[in-house]
């Protein structure tokens, strides 16, 4: 009985407790103000997305009709501009010049492997071409004398990029392109550096232009080349007639990669002559900067034997890019480097 006792003793002090508790929280709540609520969120009045129109479908056929004008207007003009007498004569005499070379057995197509090389005959020959310039400067002339000159080529990709003078029919354009795009490629593979056709920008610029064009080039190669100088840019404008094609190649200060390359190609030369100018002045403008009748066989040979890069130039290139070899060798320093890749090379390619 006396725990029955205590137990509700208990139970109802804790009920009075809890009633007092609840009592305290109604006035305590009774106290406090209640926030207002947050006023409502305006409408969203943006417009809903509007429905976009469909893509007009390409019209193949005046898509065809637009390029098909675009090439006849660029003919026309290629008509008139190749028309003059300084270009008509130019045309005819380097129609002769090859004729008679082709008469002569020269301009060969074939990579020349039928010739025997040596790996003492191939170091020679790399000195000659890759460690001499064909050109000296005398003040503002250059003259056309053998120099020695440090190891030079890209650093940098190399990019080439077209500019036609006004005298290039369409169909040469895409002539054109096409054997310095395949030409690009085959570069690439024998540097392993890396060589393309771009678009609009590059830092080779090769430039096909006629007689009038080329007089009058003196501008343009100002703007493209910024500080050229004035002898680079009479060599270029007055160009005699033995030279089909030239290549200028730029440094920065003396720095001994190239920066900047700009080839230039008589638009008046038949087939064979104007890829032959094609091979030699890019492959030139990568350093291989010589020219020397003691070099065969080779393109790098004014007696015009060989039309096209041989092998023997091939391996000139895959020398020249050797990673082992650096920008500002001496013959001294890079010869006996020169001589070992020869030697490793021959073994292989034979």
């Amino acid at each position: 009985m006396t725990r029955q006792a205590n137990t509700d003793f208990i139970t109802s002090s804790l009920a009075s407790r809890t009633a007092l508790a609840c009592m305290a929280v109604a006035f305590l709540s009774s106290c406090v103000e209640t926030p207002p609520a947050p006023p409502p969120e305006p409408p969203i009045s943006a417009e809903a997305p509007k429905r976009r129109p469909d893509r007009p479908v390409a019209d193949q056929a005046a898509l065809r009709e637009a390029r098909a004008q675009k090439a006849r207007a660029t003919n026309v003009a290629a008509s008139v501009a190749a028309d003059s007498p300084a270009s008509r004569n130019m045309r005819d005499y380097l129609k002769g010049v090859e004729e008679t070379l082709l008469s002569r057995g020269l301009l060969r197509t074939d990579d020349g492997s039928d010739i025997q090389l040596t790996p003492e005959r191939l170091t020679d020959d790399f000195v000659l071409i890759a460690l001499y310039d064909e050109y000296t400067r005398d003040g503002e002339r250059l003259i056309s004398r053998a120099t020695p000159a440090p190891l030079r080529r890209w650093a940098q990709p190399v990019r080439l990029r077209i500019e036609f003078g006004d005298s290039v029919s369409s169909a040469q354009r895409a002539r054109d392109r096409s054997d310095i795009s395949s030409y690009a490629a085959r570069l690439q593979a024998a540097t392993g550096h890396s060589v393309s056709l771009g678009a609009d920008t590059g830092n080779v610029t090769v430039l096909i232009l006629n007689e009038d064009e080329r007089r009058a080039i003196g501008p343009r190669l100002a703007a493209l080349v910024p500080g050229i100088p004035d002898s680079d840019v009479a060599a270029l404008s007055n160009l005699a007639p033995q030279n089909y094609c030239t290549v200028f190649a730029y440094s920065r200060g003396d720095m001994t990669t190239y920066d900047q390359a700009v080839v230039l190609i008589r638009s008046e030369t038949p087939p064979r002559l104007r890829r032959s100018c094609i091979h030699e002045e890019v492959a030139q403008g990568l350093g291989l900067a010589n020219d020397s009748r003691l070099v065969r066989p080779s393109l790098f040979n004014d007696d015009e034997e060989f039309a096209y890069l041989t092998h023997h130039d091939e391996l000139l290139l895959k020398i020249l890019y050797d990673p082992r070899l650096r920008p500002g060798m001496t013959e001294a320093e890079a010869r006996p480097i020169v001589l070992e890749i020869a030697r490793k090379l021959l073994a292989t390619s034979t």
